[in-house]
C-alpha cells in the first residue's frame, strides 16, 4: 500500500508559535498562583496553580508530539517515533492521579485545622490566572480543529479558565461574608476534575499502548463491508492497533477465490478505500490465501 503523507508547515510553525507563547504564560502564572497562594494562605489558589502547570505540561507534550510527527521512520525505528507522544501521557496522568491525592489531603487537613484566608489577594492572583488562561485559550482555538493534539491542549485551558472563575467566586465568598470553608470545597472541587481527567488520559493512552483496537472500530460491521467485494470468500485472524494519533494499522488474513496474483490488485484497493473512508485505517497488510488456514475465527489466539 502506497501512503502520501502532506506536512503542513506553516501551520506547524505558527501553532508551535502559539503554543509556546500558551506555555510560557501558563508557567508564569504557575509560580505566580503559588506565590499568591502561600501569601494569602488559599489552598484552591495553590490547587489552580498545580493545574496550570499541568496544562503548561500538557502543551509540552502536544508541542514535543507535533516535533515527532515530522520524523521520518528509520530502520531503527520503523514506526518512527509516534508512540514517543503515547508515554508521555502515561507519565503526565500519573503525575495528575498524584497531584488530585495532594488536593485531597490538603483539603481535609484544612478542613480540620482551618486557616485564615486573603480573600482579597486571592481574588487578584485568580483574576491575572484567568487573563492568562483565556488568552491561552484564544491563541490555540484557531488550530483546535485541525489536530485533536492541539484540541486537548485547547480544552485544558478553557476548563482551566473556568477553574480560576471558580477560585475568583470563594475569594469573593471569603472576602465579603468570611466563608473560609469555601476554599478546601473549591479545592476538593478542581482536584475532581484533575483525578477525572487524568483517569481519562491514562486509561486511552494504555489502551493504546496495549495495543488495544480503536474504540469506534466496529470488527463485525468491518467483516461485512470486506466479504461483501466480490473474490473475497472470509476475511479472518485480524490485527487492529494504533500506532499515533491518526495512524491506524490494520492486518488480516484473505481466503479468496483461486486466482492470479495480479488480479488482487483490484481487491486490495476496494479494501483500502473501504478501510480508509469508513474505519480511517491509513495502513493496510493483507496475506492472501486459498483455504490454507484450518482455523478461519475472525480474532487468532496463538495456543
Amino acid at each position: 500500500m502506497t501512503h502520501k503523507h502532506h506536512h503542513n508547515h506553516e501551520f506547524e510553525s505558527s501553532t508551535s508559535t502559539r503554543m509556546f507563547i500558551t506555555m510560557t504564560m501558563n508557567f508564569v502564572i504557575t509560580i505566580a498562583e503559588i506565590i499568591g497562594g502561600i501569601v494569602s494562605g488559599s489552598l484552591s489558589l495553590i490547587s489552580d496553580a498545580l493545574h496550570n502547570f499541568t496544562d503548561g505540561i500538557a502543551i509540552i507534550i502536544s508541542y514535543i508530539a507535533l516535533k515527532l510527527s515530522q520524523v521520518r521512520n528509520s530502520p531503527q525505528h520503523t514506526f518512527g517515533l509516534k508512540r514517543a507522544e503515547i508515554f508521555a501521557a502515561v507519565i503526565n496522568s500519573t503525575v495528575l492521579l498524584l497531584i488530585s491525592i495532594f488536593l485531597f489531603y490538603e483539603a481535609v487537613h484544612r478542613f480540620i485545622v482551618p486557616e485564615p484566608i486573603k480573600g482579597k489577594l486571592m481574588i487578584i492572583v485568580a483574576s491575572i490566572g484567568l487573563i492568562a488562561n483565556v488568552t491561552g485559550t484564544l491563541l490555540l482555538k484557531r488550530d483546535a480543529h485541525k489536530s485533536i493534539n492541539i484540541r486537548s491542549a485547547y480544552l485544558h485551558l478553557l476548563i482551566d479558565s473556568l477553574s480560576s472563575v471558580t477560585v475568583i467566586i470563594g475569594g469573593i465568598l471569603i472576602t465579603l461574608f468570611n466563608i473560609v470553608w469555601i476554599d478546601p470545597i473549591l479545592t476538593i472541587l478542581i482536584g475532581l476534575y484533575v483525578l477525572k481527567e487524568s483517569l481519562s488520559i491514562l486509561r486511552e493512552s494504555s489502551h493504546i499502548l496495549l495495543e488495544g483496537t480503536p474504540p469506534k472500530i466496529d470488527l463485525g460491521k468491518l467483516k461485512q463491508k470486506v466479504e461483501n467485494i466480490s473474490g473475497i470468500i472470509d476475511i479472518h485472524h485480524i490485527h487492529i492497533w494504533k500506532i499515533g494519533e491518526k495512524d491506524i494499522h490494520f492486518e488480516a488474513h484473505l481466503n479468496v477465490e483461486d486466482m492470479m496474483i495480479s488480479n488482487t490488485t483490484t481487491i486490495i484497493h476496494s479494501i483500502e478505500h473501504i478501510l480508509l473512508e469508513e474505519f480511517k485505517i491509513t495502513h493496510v497488510t493483507l496475506q492472501f490465501e486459498c483455504d490454507v488456514c484450518d482455523n478461519k475465527s475472525l480474532i487468532h489466539n496463538n495456543e
